[in-house]
């Protein structure tokens, strides 16, 4: 048996094992193999993307799998193992290069060299296993990771509530019922510029939605109620509801709660298709539910990047976790599965937007150590951070770095990398570190976090309906992650073609339309004139981001 790079597992930090695992349990487990060693050689989605978005050529879905996905030889050299072991096999997939094996506990322990447990860390006790996974001799080279075996929660959703209520219901309300500087997410999208004439018609955004178990025994509400979505855009906003289709990858699928579970997500799913419905009324929306597990994770990324039959041309994820945190929630097999998806999406044209996280530099709660969040830090995602937003007379009048820490009501997330190198699009920018805070040890610079930023401090709120069915404020980044897909969606309506892969052009060509934020810090690092580690180049100055992309010029 070979050891696979990058599989070792630790316990949560100060996890107990409190018992094994029963040899009848039946478990499933995702394998997945390498890209098929026959195939034509990958274009470099990062070279094309130094191209306008007009002047690419983008990846057809067969042309993805061929370029991207896995040989049959490989995938039934899998199948054939496991049916040689007595587990079975399902699901093999030459566009996500995997294969799902399910058997007995007893017997999927030995087949892959791991000694399985559960390990209780606070409420939630998890199954997981501790060192590498292993696959015979014949397989190494080809398997490159087996996820399922540890089902420890990894992400949390990046949403805040404010802090003072904020509801359309004040003495001091201005138009629209409001009290000042909180926003129907249409107000925030007039005040950035978003072109008037689009609508996002013709495009899907994919957003994702994470729930069902966590761990053992604990279980996680989430979804929608169709009835709540329609008042709220009806008798709110006065505009059609969404159109959504709900793809369940992993888990119970659409289980919307009350928000009296401290576990539910529903919040963040309503936080997410408010925006995205109301900003980009004219696209579809594919709801991609799945687990709270690495295994989660991987399998409704694929999932959506391979999807030929809702083809999201935007993915949004409001979720996430420090991309080295002190529990270990991703492997590096999981980190390196995640980005050979967002590469093939890249190379199809997708755009993908991921919050920085909400608990400042550091990325997780009480902690001061400070961290970039994945899959934010991914070269081949637009990584988005937050600002407070001000305003008079529906024009803003302040845009500064969201930072409630002093309030115990979070900021935004930003940093550098520990874990991926500057990508050269990046080079020239500099992370400016607060007095006594030293940035991790890095590669060669570090990949900078975020890229772009909008309004996300729940102080200066967007109001939207909440689970219960009563209106509420709220923010974080897991508002700005939705508003540029929502964006995205329009300028690919309006440009006739995928803006794709924007990091390159975005960092080498159209960084000067937006709108910089210069004043502010997020605990860790300071923002300043030009690219900085807590809003990126700053927030929407949409139609002069149009208009770049429209005109000529670019790194063709």
């Amino acid at each position: 048996m070979v050891e696979l790079d990058g599989s070792v597992r630790a316990p949560v930090e100060g996890a107990e094992r409190v018992r094994g695992v029963d040899p009848a349990e039946q478990i499933t487990v995702t394998v997945y193999v390498r890209r098929d060693p026959n195939a034509p050689p990958a274009p470099d989605p990062a070279a094309e993307a130094a191209k306008r978005p007009q002047d690419r050529r983008y990846l057809s879905p067969s042309e993805v799998e061929a370029s991207f996905g896995a040989s049959q030889a490989d995938l039934q050299a899998v199948v054939a193992y496991a049916q040689s072991k007595g587990l079975s096999a399902s699901d093999a997939s030459a566009a996500t290069r995997s294969v799902r094996v399910t058997g007995q506990a007893g017997a999927i322990s030995s087949a892959f060299g791991v000694e399985l447990g559960y390990f209780r860390h606070g409420r939630v006790t998890y199954r997981g296993r501790i060192g590498p996974v292993k696959v015979p001799a014949q397989l190494s080279g080809i398997v490159e990771a087996v996820l399922g075996f540890d089902n420890r929660p990894i992400g949390r959703s990046y949403l805040r509530r404010s802090m003072t209520g904020a509801t359309p219901v004040s003495p001091d309300a201005e138009e629209g019922g409001l009290p000042p500087n909180t926003y129907l997410p249409p107000q925030v999208a007039e005040m950035y510029g978003f072109p008037a004439s689009y609508d996002g018609t013709g495009e899907t955004v994919a957003v994702f939605v994470f729930n069902g178990a966590i761990g053992s025994g604990v279980s996680a509400p989430g979804g929608y109620q169709l009835s709540l979505l329609t008042e709220y855009f009806t008798n709110v906003l006065g505009m059609n509801p969404p159109t959504l289709t709900d793809v369940v990858v992993q888990g119970p699928g659409n289980q919307p709660g009350d928000g009296t579970n401290p576990y539910d997500v529903s919040g963040e799913v309503y936080l997410d298709l408010c925006i995205v419905g109301s900003l980009a009324p004219g696209a579809k929306i594919a709801v991609y539910f799945t687990e709270f597990s690495e295994q989660g994770w991987v399998e409704a990324i694929n999932r959506a990047v391979t999807d030929t039959v809702n083809n999201p041309s935007v993915i949004s994820i409001s979720y996430g976790n420090p991309e080295n945190d002190p529990n270990s929630a991703w492997s590096q097999a999981g980190i390196q599965q995640v980005n050979q998806a967002f590469t093939a999406a890249a190379a199809a044209g997708r755009t993908i937007c991921c919050a920085a996280g909400d608990s400042g530099a550091a990325d997780e709660p009480d902690t001061t150590t400070v961290h970039v969040d994945f899959p934010a830090s991914s070269p081949w995602v637009l990584g988005c951070g937050g600002t407070r937003l001000d305003s008079s007379a529906g024009t803003i009048s302040s845009e500064v770095v969201w930072n409630d820490l002093q309030d115990g009501n979070g900021a935004t997330g930003g940093g550098v990398s520990a874990l991926f190198e500057k990508p050269t699009w990046q080079a020239g920018t500099l992370a400016v570190a607060l007095p006594g805070v030293t940035p991790p040890p890095a590669p060669p610079g570090g990949r900078g976090v975020p890229d772009v930023s909008s309004l996300a401090d729940p102080e200066t709120p967007y109001v939207i309906v909440t689970p219960n069915g009563s209106l509420g404020g709220v923010g974080g980044t897991s508002a700005a992650a939705p508003l540029w897909s929502a964006l995205i969606s329009r300028f690919n309506e309006a440009l006739g073609t995928r803006v794709g892969y924007l990091n390159p052009l975005l960092y080498t060509n159209y960084s000067d339309a937006l709108r910089d934020i210069t004043d502010g810090n997020n605990g860790g690092y300071e923002a300043g004139p030009g690219w900085d580690a807590c809003t990126g180049w700053g927030s929407p100055g949409a139609s002069a981001l149009l208009q770049a992309l429209q005109g000529p010029g670019s790194g063709s």
